[in-house]
Parts: C-alpha cells; structure tokens; sequence
C-alpha cells in the first residue's frame, strides 16, 4: 500500500505516517468528560478518526484504537452537586448518551476505552515518580508540574516557553514557580469524590490521565496521538511533557482536527451555542452528518446548518439512488483501476477526503452515464462499494415504502408546522421517532426514513 501523509503537529509539516511496527497502527484519541450529552463538535471528532481507521483496516493495516472516558472532574462534580446526585451516576448516564449517540453515527467503537477512576494509582505513581524527578512539586493545593524543567515545552505550539510565559494569565495568590505549571493532584475539598495518595486525599489533574493509559495500554513510541486543535495546548502539550520529564518515549505522531463553527465562533458547551448530537440524530440521517464530514478535510473549520445538512442529505439520496441501479451487479466484479488510483491517491494525501468525495460523486455521475446509454458501470459500481466502505459509508439499495400511517403522520406534521402550530408539529415528531423513524426538516417538507 501507498504510505499514508500525514500534518503532523509537532514538527509543522505534512510527513508519513512512520509506524512503530509495520503492519499495526496504534492510535490515541482523546475521549469525552462525561458530564453532559456529546454535541455537533463530538461527533465530527469521533467520525474524522472512524473514517481514519477504517481507511487503514481497509488498506490492510491492524489497527488498535485506545479513547478514554474522563470520569471524574470538576463539571462532573459540579453537575452532580447542583442536580443533588453522585458523581458516579451523573458520569455513567451520560457515558451511555456518548455511546448511545456514536453507535448512531455508525462509529466503530475503539478497542480499548479505558476509564480515569480505573486508573487513579497509576496516576499517583507517575508524580511520585515527577517529585522524586525534580520535575513537580507540592503545593497546599496539591502538586504542580514544572514546566521549566522540560525542554522544549511549547513544542505542539510551535512557541518557546519565553512566549508562552508572556502569555499566560498571572495568578494572584498562588504557589505556582512558573504561571504556566499545572495540577498533577488536586487535594480534596469537602464532599468531594477522593483517592489516597502521599500528599493526602484527593483526585487526579486532567492532565495526566491520559498519559498513564496511553502509555500502558499501547505502549512507548506509538505511532498516533489525536484530539481537536482545542486539546493542541495544553492538554496535549502538558502530557507529553510529562512522558518527557519521565524519559518515556511518547507519541511519534500529533493530529489535530479543526473546529465545528457557528456563525464563524468555535462550537462549545462553555460559548452555549452547541447543538446537540442527540438531536441531530433525531432530525437527520446520521449517514448525512457523515457525508458532512467527509466534504471538509479535517484540518479546516466545519459549518453544520440545516442548510448544509439538507444538502449533505440530497447527495446521500443520489448515492443510493445509484445503489438501487446497481443492485443486479455481482461483488465479484473487480473495481474500475483508476478510479481506486485516484481515491487512494487522495486520502493517502493528509486524509484528504473531500478529494476522496470528488472522486466518489465523478464515479457516480459516470455510472449513471452508463446505466442511461445502456452501456456497462459495473467496474464503477465496484470501485464505489470499495471506496464508501473504506471510509464507512452505507449505501441503501432498498426501498422503504411508507405505509398509510406514516404517511399521515408526514401530513399532519407539515400542516402544522404552515399553521405555525410548533407544539403539534413536536407531538407528531416524536410519534414518528417512537416508530422508529428519522425525521428530517426540508425545504420540500417533512422526509422520513427508518432509523
């Protein structure tokens, strides 16, 4: 196979991937603090690294895939405290809406997804092994890591520690040696969840979970560490200083995925403009928010509007429209050669997927060509079958007739919603979704499909 090119952010530069082992890639995403549902932002990271992996496995690689859950934090106990509940029951019911909310995407979940709280002594482990380093300290608050005593902090910022520290907000009152030291170990307050630990009862920093599991689990010098640009620093810039203080080989490549935009602004829980994945999926084919995806390389800013929504959702409908077409074709026609050059030559270019689509949409316009001259698409038909299942894709070649009811229910809604009715079109969405369909809002009205 062709090597797969790769930005990687810490050297600033497209390069190729170089693995580890030849023939295995391990790979490191950086999971969800379950505090909350997953909004639009979530789902377009889980599903740049779905179509990354599968692309790899359909290319011939073995690849292991290590996501974590955060599990106990400061929003965790904070949610828990204003709702008068336990942590631990605030994290799980909103691990299960993440997965819940990824199956739906049509995600592979990942090989090992390894939680915080299971992880809390290896935790305390590796600061006692920073203090005896030199490389933290303890605090009344609990323990810092020291950022002057690694070189070249600041390397996935592409800035010296000169220019982050002119930067960096100053904090009055504080124990810190330098502004830009972190937490490795919070001592506890009360009623909150606690661990023991030689500096005394409390939790892990968000920082150094991460480190411990992917070092643990995949081992030293993987090959892929990856999350949003938001993660970029410090979060990513702080584990790998810490795998650094310790003389642990960490990850051999960085990626970092661009922002969901709204009107321009980053997507987020903390801006209060987020969507909710959740609903999304209520109102739109989740195969279309994966089109979305794949028009736009991963490195720039995505806009998610029912607009573009709509639209992803009309190019699905001629994807499948082909796939009815072609559903007489056998899967043991070899696909067309170059068409399968070209798509490879795309994605093995910095995962460059809306190259990957043009070569996609151009087999479909040829295919349909053919079908309509009575000419022969079947080496087309083939190539497009390899290419949407290397980048996880479904296409539906069957018919899902409406029956009577639900197209009443289509109707019903609709003049609702020309009545300005919202309460009565909501009541007859949610009978639709109890059936197990997806309801979709368009220019044309209300469109409906099996979930």
């Amino acid at each position: 196979m062709a090597v797969l090119r790769l930005y990687d952010t810490a050297t600033d530069m497209v390069r190729p991937l170089e693995l580890r082992q030849p023939g295995h890639m391990s790979m490191y995403v950086c999971g969800p603090t379950v505090y909350d549902v997953p909004h639009i932002g979530h789902g377009r990271a889980v599903l740049v690294y779905d179509v990354l992996r599968r692309y790899l496995t359909w290319s011939g690689l073995e690849v292991r895939l290590v996501s974590n859950i955060t599990d106990i934090d400061d929003k965790i106990i904070n949610r828990a405290n204003t709702e008068g509940r336990n942590p631990e029951e605030v994290a799980i019911e909103f691990e299960d809406a993440w997965y819940a909310a990824i199956d739906q995407l049509g995600v592979l979940r990942p090989n090992d997804d390894p939680h915080a709280t299971a992880y809390v002594e290896g935790m305390v482990e590796l600061i006692e092994g920073l203090i005896a380093r030199g490389a933290a300290y303890e605090t009344n608050r609990g323990v810092e890591f020291s950022v002057d005593k690694v070189p070249g902090y600041g390397l996935l910022t592409n800035q010296s520690l000169d220019s982050l520290q002119s930067g960096a907000r100053v904090e009055i009152e504080t124990e810190k040696h330098n502004p830009l030291d972190f937490a490795l170990w919070k001592k506890a307050k009360p009623d909150e969840p606690a661990w023991p630990s030689p500096w005394g009862p409390g939790r892990p920093g968000w920082h150094t979970e991460c480190v411990v599991m992917s070092l643990d689990l995949l081992g030293e010098g993987f090959d892929l560490h990856a999350g949003g640009l938001d993660l970029k620093f410090p979060h990513h810039e702080n584990e790998r200083a810490q795998a650094v203080a310790m003389g642990r080989d960490f990850a051999r490549h960085w990626m970092h995925h661009a922002f969901v935009e709204v009107g321009g602004e980053k997507m987020s829980k903390s801006l209060h403009n987020f969507t909710s994945l959740t609903d999304l999926l209520l109102r739109a084919d989740a195969r279309a928010y994966r089109l979305l995806v794949l028009q736009a390389h991963y490195r720039s800013p995505l806009e998610v509007t029912p607009n573009t929504i709509e639209q992803a959702t009309r190019s699905l409908t001629g994807l499948d429209n082909l796939a009815r077409r072609a559903v007489d074709i056998g899967s043991d026609v070899v696909p067309d050669a170059t068409t399968m050059e070209h798509f490879r030559a795309a994605m093995d270019d910095d995962l460059d997927t809306p190259g990957a689509m043009a070569v996609i949409f151009d087999a479909v316009r040829q295919a349909n060509v053919a079908f309509d001259s009575d000419g022969s698409a079947a080496s087309l038909v083939a190539a497009l079958r390899a290419m949407t299942e290397a980048i996880g894709l479904e296409l539906r070649a069957d018919d899902d007739a409406l029956d009577a009811e639900i197209l009443g229910l289509v109707s019903q809604r609709d003049q609702a919603r020309a009545s300005r009715d919202w309460a009565g079109a909501d009541r007859f969405r949610d009978e639709l979704i109890s059936l197990g369909y997806v309801v979709e809002d368009t220019s044309e009205g209300t469109k409906v499909r099996r979930g």
